[in-house]
């Protein structure tokens, strides 16, 4: 049996039961193939996950297209696949984001399949015939052609990668559409605009460009890069609700550090330039680098750390700390991949909360920056300056309120972990710090652990080991805390109620109550009182101690001289 292993997420050629050629695309397999066995008759396909690699010779267009394609074949009009659809198939992804190109009727032929598919339907542009669908995890744009033909439509469109189109009953990859060669650019891994036009057109394809590259690792044209840059200025002119969605995906890109490439292009200003203030900003040893560069270090660290908690890592120079960060986390890694992946209300998953908070985490500093006679760096103040600052840009950048309240609140405490693991011996914080950490924060203390790590992997030198298992350590007993002991350590149950309270201690309404309900909550917290009658008698403790201070008070006020 063939083993297609060693080629598995490529197209192949096969002649006479062997492998002639390979590429990312089938066009580049068949060049490949029939070079190396001119005249010979090819099969050509993807190789896919299954017993020594299974060949695919349909293009992988997802459950989703094999239930819409009949459905689809039935319209009148013409309908197309197009885009990212088109362009994911090649490369062998799948896409929960399918567009369709149709002739004339588009917001007919999408409620239509709404209908079809009992999912939820609304008009995004009456005047240019554009709709959407939603069902599932899945969004299906429905539009009118762009244009006289589908030619001038994809002529209009932004990269030549997003310019193919396939008709949308067939899944054979000859049937591709493809007048400016989208699959030779794919093959190359380039990012290439449709015409010099297409960045004015919709300056927001900028932002876009960027995170192509990032989710492909593919590179930008030269050119494309400078017509970028020309164009910059004309991002101010985009909606924040769409320069939100895209700066968003390019953050959690895996590949690089996107946000370099923003910056690269002029685009930053347009999207956080407070980040700018940052640049050239110099910190204090251990830091080797600026906070400017610190942070986008910070960010470019999550990736690989989030790798390595869950798989041994293997060839960075941070394997060592990875390795640790990997030995006292692993078995937290399902738990915390959980908890990024969670949608806001606004479809945002929570990684995307966690990469923003990362990237800004030290954007109040540049603001809070002193310098005392002994030239000694201090940012004192800076956590709470940032979340200043935080809360006005994600404002701007059209977070939803909750959204804006979580990334502010990894901004404010993202010190804490590593003050714990400096003020508590071997990294070990006690119960009752623990219950105060994530009173403050609630379940944004998984992402605060986090930043936490991924800032101590970018001071621009490999962290000092002692320093660092204190740090991972602290972590490991803040989640084994929240994952494992939530309801000892956390949130203890209550002993008693605000009225059962006031009735055994014969008090009356008040802030008090409250007060002494959560000194109870973080005695039980810290292991100190597990019974109604110690709960009591702590209270009536902490009134006796309130009462002997407000004597004291009194007394010292009648002393005085008048």
């Amino acid at each position: 049996m063939l083993d297609l292993r060693p080629y598995l997420g490529r197209w192949v050629a096969l002649s006479a039961g062997r492998v002639v050629g390979s590429g990312r695309t089938p066009g580049e397999a068949r060049q490949v193939g029939t070079h190396n066995q001119p005249g010979e008759p090819l099969k050509i396909g993807l190789v896919v996950a299954g017993n020594g690699g299974s060949l695919q010779t349909e293009l992988p267009l997802g459950d989703l297209m094999t239930t819409l394609r009949p459905l689809l074949a039935e319209s009148e009009s013409p309908i197309y696949l197009v885009g990212g659809a088109v362009r994911d198939a090649l490369l062998g992804r799948a896409s929960h984001d399918l567009d369709f190109a149709v002739r004339d009727n588009a917001v007919a032929v999408a409620r239509w399949v709404a209908d079809a598919l009992n999912g939820a339907f609304y008009v995004l542009d009456a005047e240019r015939g554009t709709a959407r669908v939603l069902h599932g995890d899945a969004v299906l744009d429905f539009a009118r052609f762009r244009g006289e033909s589908l030619l001038a439509d994809l002529r209009d469109r932004d990269f030549t990668i997003n310019a193919m189109a396939l008709p949308a009953e067939s899944t054979d990859p000859d049937a591709i559409i493809d007048p400016l060669s989208g699959q030779d650019d794919l093959a190359a891994l380039l990012i290439r605009v449709t015409d010099p036009a297409a960045i004015l057109r919709d300056p927001l394809r900028s932002l876009r460009a960027v995170r192509l590259a990032a989710e492909l690792d593919f590179h930008l044209l030269p050119e494309t890069g400078d017509l970028i840059r020309a164009a910059s200025d004309g991002l101010a002119t985009v909606s924040a609700e769409r320069i939100r969605d895209e700066f968003c995906r390019l953050l959690i890109a895996p590949a690089g550090n996107p946000v370099r490439l923003v910056d690269q292009l002029a685009l930053l200003p347009h999207v956080l330039p407070e980040l700018l203030l940052a640049r050239g900003v110099p910190q204090p040893a251990p830091h080797t680098l600026d906070v400017f560069e610190h942070g986008l270090l910070t960010l470019e660290q999550l990736n690989p750390l989030l790798r390595a908690i869950a798989f041994p890592p293997s060839d960075s120079h941070l394997q060592d700390a990875l390795a640790l960060a990997h030995d006292y986390l692993a078995t937290y890694a399902s738990h915390l991949e959980e908890h990024l992946t969670r949608r806001t209300a606004d479809r945002r998953s929570g990684r995307v909360l966690l990469f923003l908070g990362a990237l800004l985490h030290d954007v109040g500093k540049p603001s809070s920056r002193t310098v005392d006679e002994d030239g000694r760096i201090r940012f004192l103040g800076h956590e709470q300056l940032g979340e200043e600052i935080v809360r006005r840009r994600a404002g701007k950048l059209a977070l939803s309120a909750r959204e804006v309240r979580q990334v502010a609140i990894m901004v404010r405490h993202h010190m804490r972990p590593a003050l714990l693991s400096q003020t508590h011996p071997a990294g070990r914080p006690t119960r009752r710090a623990i219950h105060r950490f994530f009173k403050d924060v609630g379940a944004n203390g998984l992402d605060i652990c986090l930043l936490s790590l991924a800032d101590g992997l970018a001071k621009g030198t490999p962290p000092e080991p002692a320093d660092w298992e204190r740090r991972v350590q602290t972590v490991a007993t803040l989640l084994d805390h929240f994952f494992h002991h939530y309801d000892r350590t956390i949130l203890p149950p209550p002993l008693l109620s605000g009225r059962e309270l006031m009735s055994e201690l014969g008090i009356h309404p008040g802030p008090e109550i409250g007060r002494l309900l959560r000194l109870i909550q973080e005695a039980q917290a810290a292991g100190e009182v597990a019974t109604v009658a110690g709960a009591l008698t702590l209270a009536r403790k902490e009134l006796d101690k309130e009462q002997l201070s407000v004597f004291k008070g009194d007394s010292h006020v009648e002393r005085s001289p008048n």
